[in-house]
């Protein structure tokens, strides 16, 4: 039972891989989906089934209903590794949706958080995945996806202004 939402993320990652092999004929934009999909899968396998990453190791965690901590925000080694987790996300939000501005993305990234920690706890609960919802990563998953955000704009801004050429 705790390993229903493993294999509900992979049954969704494999047909999507499938339909965007099939269907998307242009490579950079089957490109970008694989990269997309891949990143997501491995956001959804970290975030919501029992196995976890400690920045060295994956390891799987014992069955439990996790905890919450909704009051002590933690500046630690978890708050960095989220904000890291959480650039590339920042970042494909603004490539497939680029009509969204910067300062749309601050509660964006904020909601998107909110989200992912108020699903951590009802799996838990449910699928005992022992997942901790923390408000220390609600705020370090929208500053990872605001700076995402920003890097997508500072390579759009070079790739027009050819930055790169002069530097390479």
């Amino acid at each position: 039972m705790r390993w229903i939402p493993f294999f509900v993320i992979s049954s969704i990652s494999f047909l999507s891989g499938v339909y965007i092999l099939t269907n998307v004929k242009e490579f950079e934009k089957r490109r970008m989906a694989l990269f997309s999909l891949g990143y997501l899968t491995f956001i959804g396998v970290i975030l919501f089934t029992p196995m976890s990453f400690d920045g060295r190791s994956v390891y799987v965690m014992p069955a439990g209903a996790g905890s919450v901590n909704i009051h002590r925000i933690y500046y630690d080694l978890g708050f960095i590794e989220n904000i890291i987790l959480t650039i590339p996300l920042g970042y494909l939000i603004k490539e497939y949706f680029a009509e969204i501005s910067l300062f749309d993305v601050i509660p964006i990234g904020l909601i998107v958080g909110a989200s992912i920690e108020t699903l951590q706890f009802y799996l838990s609960h449910l699928f005992l995945i022992n997942r901790t919802s923390d408000i220390s990563d609600v705020i370090s998953n929208g500053v990872g996806i605001f700076i995402g955000a920003s890097l997508f704009l500072v390579y759009q801004y070079a790739s027009k202004k050819r930055l790169f050429e002069k530097w390479i």
